[in-house]
């Protein structure tokens, strides 16, 4: 029975090394994904639910064309400040939808037919990635959970610092596109402000 303890003290023991090298090598080698930016995507969900900016009660607004990878070829804007957790942030959700038939009165018609994934950009508090003003990058399905990526071998959630290099000319994914914005406040929509 000593013996039988042993043994499975010591496979947990093992167990428990693996799962902090995962999340130590995730961390250390990936700037998003964590376990932390995925508990921060879904209390950003929540919120975004509560707000009425995303879920079966959103309130809609007007779609477009925006035809750009890797977000919709119809687009739909929602934007406003507020607050997660004890911080209150602008956010822009982007609705994106595609599919046969796509276009911006197919989707007037049935928004849930069309809907791929939404893309949300949330400016969280100073000191989170003052490199690039401090924006929450992160794509949801549907339904509110968060989409992954192979990235680097690795199944990676696509929340957090998406996808952040060492040096700004490493940067990537969201980071990379949305830097190139004019104005620098990584938004290409004149019509949006972001409070300063």
């Amino acid at each position: 029975m000593v013996n039988k303890i042993f043994t499975y003290l010591i496979f947990f023991s093992a167990l428990s090394n693996i799962s902090c090298q995962s999340i130590k090598h995730e961390n250390s080698s990936f700037p998003m994904g964590s376990v932390d930016d995925i508990r921060y995507a879904q209390k950003l969900w929540s919120t975004l639910e509560s707000e009425l900016l995303v879920g079966s009660n959103a309130l809609p607004n007007k779609p477009f064309f925006g035809g750009a990878e890797p977000h919709g070829m119809i687009l739909e804007l929602a934007y406003k400040e507020i607050q997660v957790n004890n911080h209150t942030g602008f956010v822009v959700v982007k609705k994106n939808y595609n599919g046969p038939d796509v276009s911006v009165s197919s989707v007037e018609a049935d928004r849930s037919k069309f809907l791929q994934s939404m893309t949300v950009m949330y400016q969280r508090e100073a000191g989170y990635d003052e490199d690039n003003k401090n924006w929450f990058w992160v794509k949801y399905k549907p339904g509110g959970k968060v989409e992954t990526k192979v990235f680097k071998g690795n199944e990676i959630a696509l929340a957090g610092r998406v996808i952040k290099g060492k040096t700004p000319e490493d940067n990537g994914g969201c980071i990379y596109c949305h830097r190139s914005a004019g104005g620098g406040d990584y938004i290409f929509y004149p019509e949006i402000n972001v409070p300063k």
